[in-house]
């Protein structure tokens, strides 16, 4: 199952607290469904190109997507923190 939400919080190094940003990913499937001829047209190319199986790299590329849920990234420079969660 693809992932619905990210959870964004941004912490500035003054302050302890972040008001945290939720981000609707489902969204972002409007605009892929739109643009996704032309991206499978484009990747089938590639993988002509490089003698890759079109199959496998679609599959490859939806299991990428399906595991992304669960993801946590933290990145501190400088006492400012940024957190990302998906969903």
């Amino acid at each position: 199952m693809t992932p619905n939400f990210a959870v964004v919080r941004i912490e500035n190094g003054g302050r302890r607290w972040g008001i945290p940003i939720v981000v609707p990913l489902f969204l972002l499937w409007i605009p892929a469904i739109l643009l996704g001829p032309l991206v499978l047209l484009v990747l089938w190319a590639v993988c002509i190109a490089v003698d890759v199986s079109f199959l496998n790299a679609v599959s490859t590329f939806w299991g990428i997507v399906c595991g992304l849920r669960g993801t946590d990234v933290r990145v501190c420079a400088d006492g400012n923190r940024i957190t990302v969660r998906i969903l």
